[in-house]
């Protein structure tokens, strides 16, 4: 396959509307989307013979494996946040631009965003996924995801602003329904989110709201299909089960929600539950910028690409991360949407287009499969790690190790690795604040009225 060749003796990274760039004669290579694929990208592309631009709408990588600490008063939201421009400093062809792209024109290879244009010769785009209601408006508009950061501060200011109420209230309905909570979703980010409220309410409840008993807070984890943690062994799934369990944690499988109001979870057998808190991790859907053809967007709203990463019926547009889907007969859905495939493909890809500007042969990519793991709480976790199957304290404490030593930054791994040190010994949550008074979507609509 040849790389595009859109005059790239000339300068082709010029400025454009508000967007300022410097000149250069390199190959322009952009980037949209700062997450674990793109920053693998970046960093494989660091110090070479092209120029790096790298887009996103927030100035911060966010490690998405914690944001469920975050919510649940674990961790302070900047000990999982690091900003891009500490990431590339001192890397000599990289810039950041802070802006969201609206629009891609591959006609003219210029991508459209919010600030202005810019002129690509190759284009990444590492856009990842939003959280995937699937058409219900009034769930939507009543709960919670968990996609990024705003999403943890804002389950933990509803968190502790309904607990709050619930202390004033002399309404026992009113009350019960202030400190139900319900998670739906029984992947890893709703088990490990369960896992980390039922700790909450059988060590913090007691001693921060003597007012009434712990027992009060109900934990339900609902699940559409027969187990949780699908994607991992049966000897995992079923591990978790028993861990949410002794937890007191109420788990539905083979349920799912129809209906939500903000006050009563309807399921579609009929169930009814009462709850001013639904956290939402049941699906995602990819996200990017309008200009791709939709011939060429699959199942969960991913790009189809070939076996090297490229958009079809593009020759310059590759996508990597959760947002890519190589479909073939082993991969009839793409690869998994998890962190270590995002990682490999933007290394893959790094090497591949150094190689493409080469004229040089390049080869599929491919995933291997590192293993999986989940906690559901302290010392209880389980671990898929090839044919090694294990749960409970060593798939804990690697979990552990694995997530301190992926978080960005030196500093934001001693936060944590403090925190941590600190919880295990005491379970103590230092960051049970309230900073801003918060109300959900349809809370805001209705006030607007």
């Amino acid at each position: 396959m040849k790389h595009a060749k859109n005059n790239i003796e000339e300068s082709t990274c010029k400025i454009a509307d508000e967007i300022c760039l410097p000149d250069s004669t390199l190959p322009c290579v952009v980037i949209i989307g700062g997450g674990f694929a793109g920053l693998a990208l970046v960093e494989k592309l660091k110090n070479k013979e092209l120029q790096v631009i790298l887009f996103d709408k927030n100035n911060f990588h966010q490690f998405q494996p914690l944001l469920y600490q975050v919510a649940t008063s674990a961790l302070q939201p900047d000990s999982i946040v690091f900003p891009f421009r500490k990431q590339i400093n001192g890397y000599k062809n990289v810039l950041f631009r802070l802006a969201e792209v609206e629009e891609i024109q591959s006609s003219s290879n210029t991508i459209i965003t919010n600030k202005g244009k810019v002129h690509y010769d190759y284009l990444i785009l590492a856009t990842g996924t939003t959280t995937n209601f699937f058409g219900m408006d009034n769930v939507e508009s009543h709960s919670l995801g968990m996609k990024d950061i705003r999403d943890s501060l804002n389950i933990r200011h509803l968190m502790l602003q309904n607990l709050e109420q619930a202390a004033i209230t002399c309404d026992e309905k009113e009350r019960d329904a202030l400190t139900n909570f319900v998670i739906v979703g029984g992947g890893p980010a709703g088990v490990e989110m369960a896992g980390a409220l039922a700790e909450f309410r059988k060590y913090i409840l007691p001693k921060d709201y003597p007012e009434y008993p712990s027992s009060i807070m109900n934990i339900y984890l609902i699940e559409a299909i027969d187990e949780l943690l699908s994607t991992m062994s049966d000897k995992a799934s079923s591990m978790t089960l028993k861990y949410l369990k002794d937890l007191d944690v109420q788990v539905l499988v083979n349920e799912s929600v129809s209906d939500y109001d903000g006050t009563q979870v309807t399921t579609k057998s009929g169930k009814t539950i009462l709850a001013k808190n639904l956290i939402w991790t049941a699906g995602v859907k990819g996200q990017f910028p309008k200009g791709i053809d939709e011939k060429h967007v699959v199942r969960g709203n991913r790009i189809k690409t070939d076996a090297n990463l490229k958009v079809e019926g593009y020759e310059n547009i590759f996508a990597i991360g959760d947002i890519a889907a190589i479909i073939t007969e082993q991969t009839p859905k793409g690869h998994p949407q998890v962190a270590q495939a995002a990682i490999q493909q933007g290394k893959y890809l790094g090497d591949t287009l150094l190689k493409l500007m080469k004229d040089e042969p390049i080869k599929p990519f491919e995933y291997k499969d590192k293993g999986s793991l989940a906690t559901v709480g302290k010392r209880k976790a389980v671990a898929d790690l090839g044919k090694f199957k294990f749960a409970g304290y060593f798939a804990w404490l690697l979990w552990s190790i694995v997530h301190l030593m992926s978080i960005s930054g030196f500093r934001n791994r001693l936060m944590v690795g403090f925190n941590w040190t600190v919880s295990y010994f005491s379970y103590e949550k230092s960051n049970r604040v309230i900073i801003r008074n918060f109300k959900p979507k349809a809370s805001v609509k209705n006030t607007k009225k």
